[in-house]
């Protein structure tokens, strides 16, 4: 029991975490995002990039860590699911990280442009560089953020191991944000825009409210709810054990 009231504590601390760490990354971010000629400027903005740099470094641990966190608990109900969550943190960690070689990439570009006199291909190389962040944020916080969603709130639903309408914000907010980052691939609209806050509301909503009940309150006791593959196995073993007895 303690040592799953740890379990939601940290878990919950790693779901604000990567949450804060996320905004305050996108603005030290924004000098260099909404700036095309980025690297004309020079290294004025530097510092920024770095340390939006290292506040993604936090994002990309925490996000694995809340899966990691969870899984000896989500196991317990269906250990393919919970497995299948962490799978798709690590992708969306990984997207992370290249984002941020991208932009670590382009300061690096930067310093090297003041050496030199041939300012279109750098510019070339550095929105070509912005452009593989643009799309790692993308697929990392929409596109492999919203399968994770909706099997940890399907697997916390089905368990009632926290309030169920917690639960069904993960169950809507899951599938919107995946659709949201279909949407803004296919250019309905743009990510940072209108329709794209409205639809990352319920899983940024699922995501603080069961960080705050699991820190407050942690699991609640629910009966293991045993994987129906895994009965369908016991019960074959079962009856051939019988059988085995019976011939005897």
């Amino acid at each position: 029991m303690n040592s799953n009231r740890d379990r939601a504590n940290a878990a919950g601390i790693l779901f604000i975490g990567a949450a804060v760490a996320s905004i305050i990354g996108l603005l030290l971010y924004d000098p260099i995002l909404n700036d095309p000629n980025y690297i004309i400027g020079g290294t004025a903005n530097e510092t920024f990039i770095l340390w939006g740099a290292f506040f993604e470094i936090i994002l990309a641990f925490s996000v694995i860590g809340t899966s990691v966190t969870l899984f000896p608990v989500l196991k317990e109900y269906n250990e393919s699911m919970a497995l299948g969550t962490i799978c798709f943190r690590v992708l969306e960690a990984v997207l992370i990280s290249i984002g941020i070689i991208s932009l670590l990439s382009l300061v690096t570009l930067s310093h090297e442009f003041t050496n030199t006199s041939d300012t279109s291909s750098f510019l070339v190389a550095g929105k070509l560089l912005l452009s593989i962040h643009n799309w790692t944020f993308l697929y990392g916080p929409n596109l492999a953020l919203g399968p994770s969603t909706l099997l940890t709130s399907y697997l916390l639903y089905k368990s009632k191991l926290v309030p169920r309408p917690i639960a069904v914000l993960g169950l809507v907010g899951g599938p919107l944000i995946f659709t949201c980052g279909l949407l803004v691939m296919f250019g309905a609209f743009l990510q940072i825009s209108v329709w794209g806050a409205l639809l990352a509301i319920p899983v940024f909503c699922y995501e603080m409210s069961l960080a705050v009940w699991l820190i407050a309150k942690g699991f609640r006791s629910a009966p293991v709810i045993a994987d129906p593959v895994q009965n369908l196995f016991q019960l074959a073993a079962h009856n051939k054990s019988t059988s085995g007895e019976l011939s005897n």
